[in-house]
């Protein structure tokens, strides 16, 4: 599961984590983004960060000098679901060997908080560096509460960044609209990754992965607007393609992308990272986006993974890299279609075990 579940009830999300990902699956602590200010995914993560407090304007989150209301609720939701998980894990007489949590990186948290005056921090290098040191010491606080929630847990962190290629494209509109902000320099996002996941690491996370799949409905909008009417890959394809090699450079343990967005070259620049051990979370069932959808057949699901894995020269030994997921959250759905895409899910992943132990 990558993180946000539908509802509003803290113990029932935990419950189904915990009940649903028993190993060799992974639980994660549930987002419940439908609780609303603080409780979605970008307030979520602000929480925690150190000396950089927020607030929540009509235009989104921003900056402010002092913490408020809104910064306290999304404090106090994140502190809620970590007791709520220890308690329903203490309940259950179950010790949790990992757990995964999913914080928004610094490239894309940037992009989603205003400065005072109204402006993206992604506009501001400085803003850019303080929102990330800023995060990467709060992440240290957030694991330090985690362990003791949790005893002998190991801690996986997954890192998500939607914003991602678009900031490396420079397509992201200023405040006004009118206008684009400015791409990223590529070496700044290498370095940024990088110091970033060194300090997950010194944080105590015992590994790490980087989410590059976007928002669901925006992905869905964007595979119409793949290619322009010229055949030419837009700039959103290209740096997504950027983003990608640059995330198996910043140290992590494994990428998370949905395979859907995959293609031969994509695959290619995974298999040689997989033949090098990183693992891959492959975003493998779909999302409903209409009430009453019905998920893909499993074995429809398990081709979309086969042809391309076969096709490369990938031995199915190699398997074991890999871990199956979602497409995207599941907070848009409904209780029910979300444990049919779990379901889903875990039927595809013990076919693959199955098909690897052959």
């Amino acid at each position: 599961m990558l993180g946000p579940w539908p509802g509003t009830d803290p113990v029932e999300a935990a419950k189904n984590s915990l009940g649903l990902f028993t190993p060799p699956h992974l639980p994660s602590l549930p987002e419940l983004p439908s609780r609303g200010v603080g409780s979605d995914a970008v307030g979520r993560t602000a929480g925690l960060l150190v000396e950089l407090p927020v607030d929540v304007q009509p235009y989104g989150w921003r900056f402010t000098d002092r913490p408020g209301g809104d910064h306290r609720h999304a404090v106090s939701a994140l502190s809620t679901d970590v007791n709520v998980l220890a308690d329903v894990a203490g309940a259950s007489e179950r010790e949790l060997s990992e757990l995964k949590v999913q914080v928004w990186g610094p490239v894309s948290l940037a992009a989603a908080i205003h400065l005072h005056y109204g402006e993206r921090a992604l506009r501001d290098y400085g803003a850019r560096r303080d929102v990330a040191q800023s995060l990467s010491a709060g992440l240290a606080h957030h694991a330090e509460k985690l362990r003791a929630a949790v005893p002998g847990a190991e801690l996986i962190l997954q890192i998500d960044e939607p914003e991602v290629a678009r900031a490396l494209a420079g397509t992201i509109p200023t405040a006004s609209g009118y206008r684009t902000l400015r791409s990223i320099p590529a070496s700044e996002l290498r370095q940024t990754w990088t110091a970033f996941v060194a300090a997950a690491r010194d944080a105590g996370f015992a590994r790490i992965a980087i989410n590059l799949a976007r928002p669901h409905v925006e992905a869905a909008e964007n595979r119409s607007v793949e290619t322009g009417p010229d055949g030419t890959k837009s700039a959103e394809s290209d740096a997504w393609r950027k983003a990608l090699e640059l995330a198996l450079e910043s140290g992590i343990d494994a990428v998370a992308v949905p395979l859907d967005q995959l293609d031969t070259g994509h695959w290619e620049q995974l298999a040689g990272a997989i033949e090098s051990g990183m693992g891959l979370w492959g975003g493998t069932v779909p999302v409903p986006v209409r009430p009453g959808q019905v998920p893909a057949s499993y074995s429809t699901l398990l081709e979309r993974i086969l042809r391309p894995w076969r096709g490369l020269g990938l031995p199915e030994s190699s398997l074991t890299a890999l871990r199956i997921t979602p497409e995207a959250g599941l907070a848009g759905v409904s209780p029910a279609e979300a444990r049919a895409v779990v379901n889903r899910t875990l039927e595809v992943a013990a076919a693959l075990t199955d098909l690897r132990n052959a």
